[in-house]
């Protein structure tokens, strides 16, 4: 072999080992949920009436070449609202949902969500959902896992995602007026809404 055809055999092996290298470079990206513009709905329902209101929302999504890896989720119980009521029996609910007999916010501040999975579902953003998002949710101090369709847009540097599902709080531990045969009896089922808005972290 000429010295030139080992001189461009060599030149040939390093652009293929250089490109190589990018097609496996992981690109990971953290975006930061907005929690002024963000917000976590809820709504509890008795057989004949029902309440809602919503929750803060803290925590980051993490990107891995523009696929959700990983991420997670706080959410401040003391932060509830209530949608419909007056101010009086209002603030009457809240301190009764913040109590051992619902979220017990003086033993357990926080409710978390960990993403441990995302299923792509469809490239399709006109769809429902376009995510299967799996992960642990931890509430009064019992962790379980939970899952939920989401659809979730990237616009520059933006994320925004939303969902709407139920969950058993029967399963956390809240077990407090469960039983139809007494007057005071709400459904196992807990309503969420997600709203979540985050930016993308700037590297230092």
């Amino acid at each position: 072999m000429t010295k030139l055809k080992t001189i461009i055999l060599l030149i040939s092996l390093s652009l293929a080992f250089t490109a190589c290298q990018q097609i496996n470079k992981q690109e990971i990206a953290t975006y930061q949920i907005n929690s002024k513009t963000s917000a976590i709905e809820w709504k509890g329902s008795a057989p004949h009436h029902f309440h809602s209101g919503s929750f803060d929302a803290m925590g980051e999504i993490v990107m891995e070449n523009d696929t959700i890896k990983g991420g997670d989720f706080s959410i401040p119980i003391a932060s509830i609202t209530n949608y419909e009521l007056p101010a009086e029996p209002k603030e009457q609910l809240l301190t009764h949902l913040k109590s051992p007999d619902f979220f017990n916010a003086a033993l357990h501040p926080y409710a978390k969500f960990l993403i441990t999975h995302a299923k792509l579902l469809s490239v399709d953003t006109t769809a429902q959902a376009n995510y299967l998002i799996s992960g642990d949710f931890t509430l009064i101090g019992q962790t379980h896992p939970l899952s939920f369709p989401a659809k979730i847009i990237f616009s520059g540097d933006s994320l925004k995602a939303t969902a709407t599902f139920k969950f058993d709080r029967l399963k956390w531990g809240m077990t407090s007026y469960n039983d139809p045969a007494q007057e005071m009896y709400i459904l196992p089922d807990i309503e969420v809404k997600l709203n979540i808005h985050a930016a993308k972290k700037q590297k230092q």
